[in-house]
């Protein structure tokens, strides 16, 4: 295993064709300070042009939080316009994580608040343990989720519910948040970045250029109605169709072997 640091509280740590993109701001509880947001678009936009990364898993090194969100010891500290200078640097950390061209994997266990929980939602599968909390809590302290909250989460639970938990600013316990769709596993306690990591090295298994057109077509076609969401799928279908990783698949399957992806 290899480990990259970018910065002082991210890591990206490379298993095979599994990269864990880790929040190791262990004193803060992983707020995300501009600091912060800069190294996770940073380590974001690496793994973006990693052809070799088929899956990342994202991961806390704090015991007891995920991640609870914005620094606002920091926010407090800024001025009208340092706030304005600091909203493209917020973005670019949560636009980096969703727009992973390869599937990601949260790993939440304790605190996953406000901009924390939106990392969360900005990667394809969340896997939480029993500790997990969950939330949008930001209009108690006087803004929005800023980080996607408003547009992930109604696209997870409906708007009515999304309305609810977001105008509430309420936190929700682990087994509630699964019963209502806002984490999709859950894992036992202490084991959600394993079942995160096994989850990740099956799908790494695949096709990386089927997976990788398989994500693009569900985020593509997601708001869009039926008709113009197949040609969303048709589109993607032709990006695979003729690849090298089409042909291998169909060879491996008719001659009873694993199949060895070109990755093209």
């Amino acid at each position: 295993m290899s480990e990259q640091r970018y910065g002082e509280w991210v890591a990206v740590r490379r298993d095979g064709f599994v990269a864990e993109l880790v929040l190791d701001r262990p004193k803060a509880m992983n707020a995300v300070s501009s600091e912060m947001a800069r190294s996770i678009a940073a380590a974001c936009a690496a793994l973006s042009e990693d052809r070799d990364v088929r899956a990342v898993v994202l991961t806390s090194t704090h015991e007891r939080a995920f991640c609870v969100g914005a620094d606002l010891k920091e926010r407090n500290s800024l001025t009208d316009a340092e706030m304005m200078r600091h909203r493209p640097v917020s973005r670019a950390a949560y636009t980096g994580v969703l727009e992973l061209p390869m599937p990601a994997i949260a790993a939440v266990h304790g605190y996953a608040l406000g901009g924390g929980f939106e990392l969360a939602l900005s990667c394809d599968v969340i896997v939480a343990d029993p500790t997990a909390v969950v939330g949008l809590p930001e209009v108690s302290v006087g803004v929005i989720p800023g980080g996607g909250g408003t547009q992930l989460l109604p696209r997870r639970v409906g708007a009515a519910r999304a309305a609810e938990l977001i105008f509430s600013a309420r936190r929700v316990a682990a087994a509630e948040a699964h019963a209502l769709g806002l984490v999709d596993r859950l894992a036992a306690e202490g084991e959600d970045r394993a079942e995160a990591l096994e989850l990740a090295r099956g799908i790494a298994a695949n096709s990386p250029v089927g997976v990788r057109a398989a994500k693009k077509a569900l985020r593509l076609g997601q708001g869009l109605d039926l008709r113009a969401g197949l040609e969303v799928e048709d589109a993607a279908w032709r990006t695979v169709a003729f690849s090298g990783d089409r042909a291998e698949g169909v060879a491996a399957f008719n001659e009873k072997r694993p199949a060895d992806w070109p990755g093209e």
